[in-house]
């Protein structure tokens, strides 16, 4: 029987409240908090705070946590890590966990082709590598990215990012030479269209107007795509779509970067999104959930791309002892099931969430892969004017209740548990976003 979500103090709590203040007075005002959660501690798809409230955390340290909080395996792994040592800088010197994860994830990378890998300590420091990378192999400056996409807040990982204003405003010029174009976000076409009839005109579009007008495609070094949008709402394209992109890519020489951040490490049922789609990228970027919340990034590419001399990249932190070794334990946990139950799961997820659909006006679109699933809201379904508003009192008073949720996208509410979630987990949430979706529809036709 589980023994929560449990909400015995209404959060914050006093000693939360506490810790929010401190924070408030020291901490960068650039850390923008979600909800006043302060946690004590956590342990699979529980999180408990210091008021001591028990949660069902649906979002995983946003899509982090992927063995869950503080799986037995991992801590063990860290654990035999810490006590051998802390600390050898693998851009210099050599461990065996360090060369036994580069093996498993070039074996893992999608396509027969041999893969080498360069460690990060984050998925913007992994966007970062291949950017470098792209322009290194092709001698090419410019790139193409995508409308709603985010790559991280580093200046060059920022300049490939088009998520929201507030993340670039004011740190102008960026990266020059980067050029959005719209993703293919069926559910508010930006060309009105409708798939399939309209042929992935958005891929098109990039060949017809924007190779031809104003962006040289010999001058492209590669697009950076994420398989399915991220913060930009969690938005899986066609199935064909991928595939379309990377047969342009490849007719002008272009390096095809799939950005695996919040898609990798086995959220959608696969060890990477890309898999589903049926496409080989040139280069890969992974973080977040591959050691299970552990700092680590990679950035993985073809072995004939990844050439360049000793010294012209490297991190001082980038694949440390203990997040190796945190690595490979969810590898194998991810090998041994967490695939698998993210798969039967997120199905389970998704037909309850649908089925919420029909019952709650909020819910204009409901779409996703395995455990990464997002529910946009909308506050009439025939004109898709997002609720942003309301999303934002979905997920605060989820959390009140004693469920943890994020937004993305202009109004979407994002599922990205942990991997270990239970059947009970799936159904305990879907009542509890039923219980909340009753409450704020109804503050809708009192206001």
């Amino acid at each position: 029987m589980r023994n929560y979500p449990e909400i015995t103090v209404a959060p914050p709590g006093p000693r939360a409240r506490e810790i929010v203040a401190r924070d408030a007075a020291h901490v960068s005002t650039s850390n923008g908090k979600q909800y006043p959660l302060v946690v004590a501690r956590g342990l699979g798809a529980m999180i408990e705070d210091v008021d001591g409230n028990r949660y069902l955390d649906f979002m995983a340290g946003i899509a982090v946590v992927t063995a869950g909080h503080s799986h037995p395996r991992v801590v063990a792994a860290v654990k035999r890590a810490v006590e051998s040592f802390q600390h050898i800088c693998g851009s210099d010197f050599y461990f065996e966990s360090f060369a036994e994860l580069a093996g498993r994830l070039c074996r893992l990378a999608p396509g027969d082709a041999p893969r080498r890998v360069a460690f990060g300590n984050s998925g913007t420091e992994a966007v970062e590598a291949a950017l470098k990378l792209a322009r290194h192999h092709t001698g090419r400056p410019r790139f193409l990215a995508f409308t709603g996409a985010f790559h991280g807040r580093t200046m060059g990982a920022l300049s490939l990012s088009a998520s929201k204003a507030k993340h670039r405003r004011g740190f102008a010029p960026l990266l020059p030479d980067v050029t959005h174009v719209p993703y293919a976000y069926c559910y508010r076409c930006p060309y009105g269209l409708e798939h399939p009839s309209c042929d992935l005109h958005c891929v098109d579009v990039i060949e017809e107007q924007h190779f031809a007008h104003e962006l040289p495609p010999e001058e492209v070094a590669a697009v950076f795509v994420e398989p399915i949008l991220g913060e930009g709402g969690y938005v899986p394209p066609p199935p064909d779509y991928h595939r379309r992109l990377k047969a342009l890519c490849e007719k002008y020489g272009i390096l095809y970067v799939a950005d695996e951040v919040q898609t990798g490490t086995g959220r959608t049922g696969r060890f990477f999104a890309s898999e589903g789609y049926g496409v080989e990228p040139d280069i890969v970027t992974l973080a977040k959930g591959l050691a299970s919340g552990l700092p680590i990034g990679a950035t993985i590419a073809r072995a004939d791309l990844m050439t360049w001399p000793p010294g012209s990249h490297g991190s001082t932190f980038g694949g440390n002892p203990l997040a190796c070794a945190a690595a490979l334990a969810t590898i194998e946990l991810l090998e041994q099931g967490l695939m698998a139950r993210a798969k039967d799961l997120g199905a389970v997820l998704l037909a309850g969430l649908r089925a919420l659909q029909e019952r709650h006006r909020l819910i204009g679109d409901v779409r996703g892969r395995g455990l990464m699933i997002g529910v946009e809201l909308v506050r009439e379904l025939e004109t898709k004017e997002p609720a942003a508003q309301e999303a934002e009192r979905v997920v605060r008073r989820s959390f009140e209740k004693g469920l943890l949720l994020l937004t993305c996208g202009e109004s979407v509410v994002r599922f990205a548990p942990p991997l270990v979630i239970e059947r009970e987990d799936v159904e305990r949430a879907l009542s509890i976003l039923d219980e909340v979706l009753t409450e704020v529809e109804a503050d809708g036709r009192r206001a």
